[in-house]
């Protein structure tokens, strides 16, 4: 496996991440557009007037910026280090459609249960990923 394929669940992720920015006009825009909000509502972040299905696009941004910062660094490092671990790469693929799926309950029928569901899931699969790709690291520092 060349070590550049580790780049494309990076940028599949990052491009998710894209999508779900430009939600947040779109939804902020059409809730203005149709009555539900005025400019002032997001002078100071979003004010108790904004609709949820407007404010859940900014929260699941917010999601795809946090602990995907450690998927990030992850797959960076089997780059850089030249990983050729299938396994890790893999679970990279199930962790950035575990994302996709978490972000496309989020943004669309959001019932809690099936969101936590996929998160916890996809943190399971990421230690997953940090935990098998340092045993490997060991095993070449203390075995050669």
């Amino acid at each position: 496996m060349q070590k550049e394929y580790w780049l494309l669940p990076i940028g599949a992720l990052a491009l998710l991440t894209f999508f779900v920015l430009l939600q947040i006009p779109i939804r902020r825009f059409y809730a203005g557009f149709i009555g539900k909000v005025i400019p002032d509502d997001f002078k100071f972040g979003e004010s108790k007037n904004v609709p949820g299905w407007v404010s859940i696009a900014n929260r699941n941004y917010m999601n795809l910026l946090e602990m995907p910062l450690l998927f990030y660094l992850i797959c960076l490092l089997q780059y850089l280090t030249g990983s050729n671990d299938p396994l890790n790469f893999q679970l990279s693929w199930i962790y950035v459609g575990l994302r996709v799926a978490h972000s496309l309950i989020h943004l669309t029928y959001n019932h809690v249960i099936h969101r936590l569901a996929i998160f916890a899931a996809s943190n399971l699969i990421l230690f997953g990923i940090w935990v098998n790709y340092f045993r490997k690291f060991l095993e070449i520092i203390f075995w050669g």
